[in-house]
């Protein structure tokens, strides 16, 4: 009798976990969150690794994901395996397509009233493509399309991710804000100590911050963290960008 008890408690013990656990998840599935894409691969478009890891991320945490990519051509195309630009042309939101599986927007599309959220990974796209970063560094300009969807998002109060190189985007269109992309004077961190010296040349705040964590600008609801910009085990990558995630649909 008394194993049966204790049976039964632990029954409806698990049925309370069960519950929570799905109350937890249908608040997460109100998320609906947008997903910017640079090309497909890290020296001309987004990083694939920090992409998946976004989507795994987001789908971990709940959210529903719409993809989206302007639609124009790269700056150039690298050759991935010689590291050497080639003498091939592509389009950006052609080639985002490949990550998506073919189920992406144009940019120009993209509607802030419907998304709670925005994402941005890396990649060299990010700094080539959504802006011209790569080439001018501060003095850079950024997409038109990119720069008018930012400060959508921004002016309605929404919170915006972004991870390895693309917070310059932000400290680009929001002068004054705060960002990560990594540790300064840190050999695992080889190109932050720069890239943070342009960013505060750009009026923001450079915040260090380790590959697993992200930083908040919890002023213009902004997170931010290294990814690749840190010469890290991709697990520890992957994670890092969890943490954004997380925090990106905490302010969502």
């Amino acid at each position: 009798m008394l194993t049966l008890l204790h049976c039964g408690r632990n029954v409806r013990t698990f049925r309370t976990i069960q519950t929570i656990n799905k109350s937890y998840y249908s608040s997460q599935m109100a998320k609906r969150v947008a997903v910017v894409l640079a090309g497909c691969g890290v020296y001309d478009g987004s990083e694939i690794h920090e992409a998946s890891a976004v989507l795994v991320h987001l789908s971990r945490g709940g959210a529903t994901v719409n993809m989206f990519a302007p639609n124009m051509e790269q700056m150039h195309v690298v050759n991935h395996l010689k590291g050497e630009p080639s003498e091939e042309k592509r389009n950006v939101l052609v080639e985002s397509a490949r990550l998506a599986r073919g189920k992406i927007q144009d940019l120009s599309k993209l509607s802030v009233k419907d998304h709670d959220a925005i994402i941005f990974p890396g990649g060299f796209g990010a700094a080539k493509n959504l802006c011209t970063w790569a080439v001018k560094g501060k003095d850079c300009s950024v997409n038109d399309e990119v720069k008018a969807v930012l400060q959508a998002f921004h002016g309605e109060g929404k919170p915006i991710g972004l991870c390895c190189i693309s917070p310059v985007i932000a400290a680009k269109v929001f002068p004054g804000c705060e960002v990560t992309v990594g540790i300064e004077k840190d050999d695992k961190y080889p190109n932050t100590t720069d890239t943070a010296a342009a960013i505060t040349e750009l009026g923001c705040k450079h915040v260090n911050k380790s590959v697993s964590e992200s930083h908040v600008d919890e002023k213009n609801k902004l997170v931010t963290t290294s990814a690749f910009m840190c010469e890290a085990p991709i697990h520890e990558i992957y994670d890092g960008i969890g943490t954004m995630v997380q925090d990106v649909l905490k302010l969502a």
